[in-house]
């Protein structure tokens, strides 16, 4: 089985914190742990690395461009925030060209993905399994291929202030851009987590642009009037790339998790939804530094279960991991120390019922399918 998994801040991780995703989580943990780099105490322990990707047959990631607006800044140490639209264009600018750099220096590591052919050919290389060509990489995960294959990366913009008029989703959608999530914290098109409201004349007018383009549309941090809003208005691909169901989280106020409403409105437009293994987004109450006993991987798939239990089948749930997206393995439920761990969710959700189609559909090829009716040809 592959997995696909529908948010990492990469590039936010190698301008902010110098990350190199060529190593492996053993050589970015040790390095950083030798220069006594402050990164871990900032964004965690990374859990990921090329060769965890390989080991745990990560075929396609949606790789974001993220910036936090000024006021919501992490600390002093945080340089990748904006103060209006022009400087969030800018900084989105700058994280795309990370992206094409790392495939133009390492091609046989990264690609981008813009048209499904670009899918096919990557997913071909990744395809069959490779059987009898494998070796094993760690005794409770499966075997690693000899051949290593590429990654691909599927751009998604989490937020959309570098939009600074409708008229530039085409150069958006011509640099590779495919997927934009209106909202991280509340936007000029619609409220965000922390900052509710609905969505704005211009985010109307953003979510008509993207259409004509054929931009998928993520609903993560919308807020939920927002969300309801678009999931009525916008008529191509919706998803959540990553969020976790509220009615999980008891006595949990926070408008970044999908409420019941939003997630029926993402199922009766067939969209899929991407939970997050972090530990906060699954124990109310649980806050950096605590015990990763009190989350076990188990909770993970309660969060995959309410949304299969929800839609009368499993074609509607994946993975958005949101790894290195301001946590690390300290804020990951126990059993999970790099993104190959997440394998260890197959075994789980056959002990539950689950076929082996239903489990390869959670673990890619809902967002397979959601690229292959979305992507251009």
């Amino acid at each position: 089985m592959l997995i696909i998994d529908a948010h990492e801040d990469l590039a936010y991780n190698v301008l902010n914190f110098g990350r190199d995703y060529t190593r492996s989580v053993a050589e970015t943990r040790q390095l950083e742990a030798d220069t006594h780099s402050l990164t871990p105490s900032r964004n965690g322990n990374t859990l990921l690395g090329w060769r965890e990707y390989q080991q745990g047959r990560v075929a396609v990631v949606f790789a974001t461009l993220y910036v936090s607006p000024e006021r919501r800044r992490m600390g002093d140490w945080n340089e990748l925030y904006y103060r209006d639209a022009n400087d969030a264009h800018q900084r989105y600018m700058t994280q795309l060209d990370v992206y094409r750099r790392l495939v133009d220096e390492h091609p046989d590591k990264f690609t981008l993905i813009e048209t499904r052919a670009d899918l096919k050919n990557i997913l071909a290389h990744w395809e069959p399994d490779p059987g009898e060509g494998v070796r094993q990489a760690h005794p409770a995960l499966p075997a690693e291929p000899v051949e290593a294959a590429p990654m691909g990366l599927v751009i998604l913009m989490e937020g959309a202030e570098g939009v600074r008029a409708p008229g530039e989703l085409e150069d958006w959608w011509a640099r590779g851009v495919r997927l934009i999530g209106p909202a991280w914290a509340g936007t000029r098109f619609c409220g965000g987590t922390g900052e509710p409201g609905p969505l704005t004349p211009e985010g109307y007018a953003l979510l008509d642009g993207m259409a004509s383009f054929g931009f998928t549309l993520d609903l993560s941090h919308m807020d939920q009037q927002a969300a309801l809003q678009a999931i009525d208005h916008f008529p191509g691909s919706i998803i959540a790339s990553h969020a976790n169901a509220l009615a999980l989280l008891p006595a949990n106020e926070s408008n970044r998790h999908l409420p019941d409403r939003v997630i029926e409105g993402l199922l009766e437009r067939d969209g899929v939804i991407g939970i997050v293994p972090f530990n906060t987004f699954l124990k109310t109450g649980w806050a950096k530094g605590g015990s990763r006993a009190e989350v076990p991987l188990s909770v993970v798939t309660d969060q995959i279960d309410y949304i299969c239990q929800l839609a009368g089948d499993a074609r509607h749930v994946g993975i958005g991991s949101d790894f290195d997206g301001g946590f690390g393995v300290e804020s990951a439920p126990e059993g999970i120390d790099t993104i190959a761990d997440l394998r260890k969710l197959e075994p789980m959700l056959t002990a539950r019922g689950y076929s082996g189609d239903d489990v390869a559909a959670v673990m890619g090829k809902n967002w397979q399918s959601i690229l292959e009716r979305s992507l251009p040809e």
